[in-house]
């Protein structure tokens, strides 16, 4: 039994529960003994380092802390942009000491110190294939998931930038595909498999947003795919959630669920899909569970709805002085990012 620092990330809590419940399933009969670290707070998604450079790898960091003071070197996050974000903060501190420094006077406020360089940040998949390995996965499969068509989608804040080398590729990763493969599923070709979803642009820039989702689903029924696969909370709530903004958007009619490799590796291991939190989709994995004689509840299904027809306002950066033009102000806040990712 391996004992790893567990890095949950707030959406495992809320639109991921799915992720979390079946993870709690079969981490244990694997090998995975998950500690998670006392009182996480939120990553910053992807925006925040965007917005103030300092006060976003503070909280990034704050947790890097938190995990090295467990005496633990591996910390596993299953969420790609909390796997991102971590990674991050621990290369760039250790690459840019004037950062490094800036972060840890900030920690120091709390009476936290993380030095750069000291954890080893993984998610899970990685954890999957090269601690525990396919072979013991193939050992644990009682259900093979034989004649399930799959599309594999590892989305892109996974694979790249990959600073310790531990994916495959950053293009044409295939550690999903193989995962997929030892359960026994028909894997399909998917031109899409690392590309973006389109993250928050949903709330920014909702047209762009539905074309990235939309190109996404489409390269999933063009191979015949009966489900898509991802290791993304965000990458499932938007396929999964806007799929009937993308159907109004476009007028298309798409019903493509989308569920967490998780799931999909319970299911193989025998697990009850109750206990999956299979039915807690959107799009319903109903049918797609039926080809493989599994039966789930159905879930409420919502309507797609129209879009707003303007996305949310960015944030202005924090200023001692306000009395300035919104022009000159976001000119001075891009200046400021700028010569804040140079330090």
């Amino acid at each position: 039994m391996s004992e790893y620092t567990f890095y949950p990330g707030c959406a495992m809590e809320s639109n991921a529960k799915a992720y979390y419940d079946s993870l709690m399933e079969i981490a244990e009969p694997l090998g995975i003994h998950l500690k998670e670290i006392d009182d996480w707070n939120c990553c910053g998604a992807t925006e925040y380092v965007g917005i103030n450079l300092i006060p976003a790898y503070s909280l990034i960091a704050r947790n890097l802390a938190l995990a090295a003071k467990t005496g633990r070197k591996t910390v596993i996050s299953p969420c790609s942009a909390c796997y991102l974000n971590l990674a991050k903060a621990d290369h760039y501190m250790a690459e840019r000491p004037s950062l490094g420094e800036k972060v840890n006077e900030a920690l120091a406020a709390g009476g936290l110190h993380y030095e750069p360089g000291s954890l080893d940040i993984r998610h899970l998949l990685d954890v999957l294939i090269n601690d525990i390995g396919l072979d013991k996965l193939k050992e644990k499969v009682v259900r093979p998931l034989k004649g399930l068509r799959v599309a594999p989608y590892m989305g892109c804040m996974v694979p790249r930038p990959d600073y310790h080398n531990r994916w495959s590729d950053p293009e044409h990763p295939t550690e999903l595909i193989d995962v997929l493969e030892a359960i026994g599923a028909e894997v399909v070709k998917f031109p899409g498999a690392a590309t973006c979803c389109g993250g928050h642009m949903t709330q920014i820039g909702p047209d762009t947003a539905y074309e990235l989702i939309r190109r996404l689903i489409s390269s999933a029924e063009k191979s015949k795919a009966d489900i898509m696969v991802t290791v993304c909370p965000m990458c499932q709530l938007n396929v999964d959630a806007y799929q009937g903004e993308t159907n109004s958007h476009y007028g298309t009619d798409y019903e493509m669920p989308i569920v967490f490799f998780s799931q999909l590796v319970g299911l193989a291991m025998g697990f009850p899909p109750e206990k999956l939190s299979f039915g807690s989709e959107i799009t319903s994995t109903e049918k797609a569970l039926a080809r493989i004689g599994v039966d789930i509840p159905e879930p409420a299904r919502a309507e797609g709805k129209q879009r707003q027809q303007e996305g949310l306002p960015m944030p202005p950066c924090l200023r001692k002085n306000t009395k300035k033009t919104k022009k000159s102000e976001a000119a001075e806040c891009k200046s400021q990012c700028t010569e804040e990712a140079k330090a």
